[in-house]
């Protein structure tokens, strides 16, 4: 099937209400050229350099999503551009992020990547210190706007086992709407275990190689 067709089968499968997220890292820009072309406009890297890469030389109706782990002294070459960063785990990471935002006169929005897997490759936050985030960033760090929470789930065959971290996730996401109603997106889920997500809550899936095939 063609690039547009495995689109097309995806966005199917999604419930309204849902945001599809096409992981393009590794993919060169014509591919993304090709989804966007066939009505996709948001689009997930992993890496800061293949981002800003494909950022220049690709339209500007893109909303890019930085998905991967985000290092400080990076943030300031996606800055002026980025649609949202999906990986905030510490407070430093979120006080630089304000910091390049004020010099590009923006308000970046941002997901706080919550560690709901059982391996240590994982990054994120613990719930804890997400909440204590919340409480105080507003005053300290007006130029980003916390809008939601990420999570990956546990590489592994047992789907029970993803299904209980998706709900560990979608419950603290329930309880901090309550408080912030600006949190609006619950990013889970990606090609392996979208469905599952999404039947626990996700209304932001990140899928890579079920649109453009497995990476080499």
């Amino acid at each position: 099937m063609s690039l547009a067709e495995n689109l097309r089968e995806i966005k199917n499968k999604l419930p309204e209400g849902v945001t599809l997220v096409a992981v393009s890292k590794t993919k060169p820009a014509e591919a993304i050229q090709t989804l966007l072309a066939a009505g996709q406009l948001d689009f997930g890297e992993n890496k800061v350099q293949e981002m800003i890469e494909k950022q220049a030389v690709l339209p500007d109706n893109i909303r890019w999503h930085l998905i991967g782990h985000l290092q400080k002294n990076k943030v300031k070459y996606i800055a002026e551009f980025v649609h949202l960063i999906h990986s905030v785990d510490s407070e430093k990471l979120l006080a630089e992020i304000n910091k390049q935002a004020v010099k590009h006169q923006r308000v970046i929005p941002c997901l706080l990547q919550i560690k709901i897997a059982e391996e240590d490759t994982k990054f994120g936050m613990d719930f804890k210190d997400a909440k204590e985030l919340m409480n105080n960033y507003k005053s300290n760090y007006p130029n980003v706007k916390i809008v939601g929470l990420m999570g990956m789930a546990t590489l592994t065959d047992d789907e029970n086992q993803i299904r209980r971290e998706f709900q560990q996730l979608n419950n603290s996401f329930e309880s901090f709407k309550e408080e912030f109603p600006e949190m609006e997106i619950l990013s889970m889920g990606m090609t392996g275990d979208y469905a599952i997500a999404i039947s626990e809550g996700s209304n932001m899936v990140r899928i890579g190689s079920a649109i453009f095939g497995e990476r080499s």
